[in-house]
């Protein structure tokens, strides 16, 4: 490592990569987080290393061979400052990310370069800005009264870039430890980590705001490739960052096109930020209540679409990962719509992670939204806390959907009609038309009714009578003489067990992008019924 006292840049060369050796590599992983506070000038990016087990026919992967050659795997090199998750082969596996630092005679946008030349890259390393002194440990007077003396100039500019040196170590034992810690533990994860500044700069300055809820902002922004991005700027910190640690390593680990990519994070002691594809239609409470009646209705069977990608989402994220996923959060604000109307389940931030072995989720405080939380959060002795929370909070988005309205209406015509799941199951026990419109077809009486036997076999008061999300895609597949009644829902708004809590907390409009919302973990005791 090379620095100059007058460029305030430092030279970094792996010792690993031998100039004259392209089957050298890099000893260390150096991320973009590896050197915060410093940062690279511009052009500069990402090389990462993956070994495949199968042959990878594809533009964005640069085979290693001749130089690297193995008998059990391929491998690649990608180049990834905007690199998703979803872009690594599954077959494929990362096993080494460095920064590098292009060169102009390099052809590197249209990636008509080979190893060698991205071997050159390495061996040639990278430079890194150093932006300003240090106010505690270089004092004003020796920085700018010694420019005048070569000697101490240099001293200064040494004894700055062992401070910052110095706090990165530290930051082990900062406020945001156990952020820093776990974002370490994963330093082979895409997404890519973001500088503040780099924020800015794709959101134009925070131009665009795109809505507002109890979390922060999100703002629209771009990433260099071109790609439309939405910013999250976290403002509340929970738990020491655990709801932002939940989030990027729940999505750090998942491609599926039912769950919305987390395309990068931004972390300082100050400053959060979580940058996810584009959702240009927005979320789906704005399309099936009528307070929103101005926006384009959905046909039943686009609802009927959207409510089987949502299933095809929560049950992967339960079963199609090495950990198993809890979402706690399950309601329509959540879902996210791409601009063909594909649903993408999103928000993160209260999910529990545990191993698939483990049907139990152990909790110290109740997770989610009321109105759309499972009845075992509050009594304990109805069952275990598990997935089937989720098939729960599904079961309510669903009657949502079909009823395209609040499950529970103050304002209804008659009482019975206040609380929708119990007035729909009495209807259909005594075997009365669900009437949906003058001009409704068979095919569209058929989804909605499915989608509520679907929905009233989610909200069943025990656990264990409610299917699982691969037994309600199967139910939502299937043909609908085959769905039986289930018994009637017994958690009604009058078997609330948390009435101490004042309602007007807790009834803020979740589909207003200016709202609040509290979907957060709820400081509430478990209770006995």
């Amino acid at each position: 490592m090379n620095f100059g006292s007058s460029s305030k840049r430092i030279h970094v060369i792996d010792p690993g990569v031998q100039k004259n050796n392209c089957s050298s590599l890099p000893l260390y992983s150096i991320t973009h987080y590896s050197y915060n506070p410093l940062h690279p000038p511009e052009p500069h990016d990402s090389i990462i290393l993956v070994s495949c087990k199968r042959p990878i026919d594809s533009p964005l992967y640069i085979d290693t061979s001749p130089c690297l050659t193995a008998k059990d795997f391929y491998s690649y090199v990608v180049f990834g400052n905007d690199l998703m998750a979803s872009n690594i082969e599954e077959t494929c596996t990362i096993y080494k990310t460095i920064t590098s630092q292009f060169q102009n005679s390099l052809d590197v946008e249209t990636r008509n370069i080979s190893y060698r030349d991205v071997h050159d890259m390495m061996a040639s390393g990278f430079e890194l800005e150093w932006m300003g002194y240090s106010d505690s440990f270089c004092s004003s007077a020796l920085c700018f009264g010694a420019i005048g003396t070569g000697g101490f100039f240099g001293i200064c500019i040494a004894l700055s870039i062992a401070y910052y040196i110095y706090e990165l170590r530290r930051r082990y034992l900062s406020l945001h430890d156990a952020i820093e810690k776990f974002l370490k533990s994963r330093n082979n994860l895409i997404p890519r980590r973001y500088s503040y500044r780099e924020i800015k700069k794709m959101s134009n300055n925070f131009k665009e705001k795109l809505g507002e809820g109890g979390y922060g902002s999100v703002y629209k922004g771009k990433l260099r490739s071109g790609q439309l991005v939405a910013i999250k700027m976290l403002t509340k910190s929970k738990a020491n960052g655990q709801d932002f640690i939940n989030e990027v390593a729940s999505l750090g680990r998942i491609h599926h096109v039912n769950v919305v990519r987390l395309a990068g994070f931004c972390v300082t002691a100050s400053k959060r930020a979580l940058i996810y594809e584009y959702m240009p239609n927005g979320s789906l409470d704005k399309f099936i209540f009528a307070e929103h009646s101005n926006r384009l209705s959905l046909s039943w069977k686009k609802a009927f679409e959207i409510a089987s990608g949502v299933a095809r989402g929560i049950q992967y994220l339960h079963q199609g990962c090495n950990m198993q996923i809890v979402h706690f959060d399950i309601k329509p604000h959540n879902i996210l719509l791409d601009d063909n109307f594909v649903p993408k389940v999103s928000d993160f931030g209260l999910a529990k992670l545990h191993p698939l072995q483990n049907s139990v989720v152990s909790l110290t405080v109740v997770r989610g939204t009321l109105g759309y939380m499972a009845p075992e959060l509050f009594y304990k002795k109805i069952g275990n806390v598990s997935n089937k929370a989720d098939v729960y909070s599904f079961g309510m988005l669903l009657m949502e959907m079909a009823g395209r309205r609040k499950n529970i209406n103050a304002l209804a015509e008659h009482s019975s009609q206040i609380y929708f799941p119990s007035w729909i199951y009495d209807n259909i026990d005594q075997g009365e038309d669900m009437e949906i419109g003058d001009h409704a077809t068979e095919e569209e009486k058929t989804i909605r009714k499915k989608l509520i036997l679907t929905a009233l076999w989610c909200i069943q008061m025990i656990p264990e009578n409610r299917p699982s999300m691969r037994e309600v895609i199967e139910m939502l597949g299937g043909d609908l003489q085959d769905l039986q009644l289930p018994a009637k829902p017994r958690f009604y708004p009058s078997d609330s067990p948390v009435r101490h809590l004042q309602s007007s907390s807790y009834s803020c409009s979740e589909e207003s992008t200016e709202s609040p919302c509290n979907s957060v973990p709820l400081e509430i005791e478990q209770i006995d019924r």
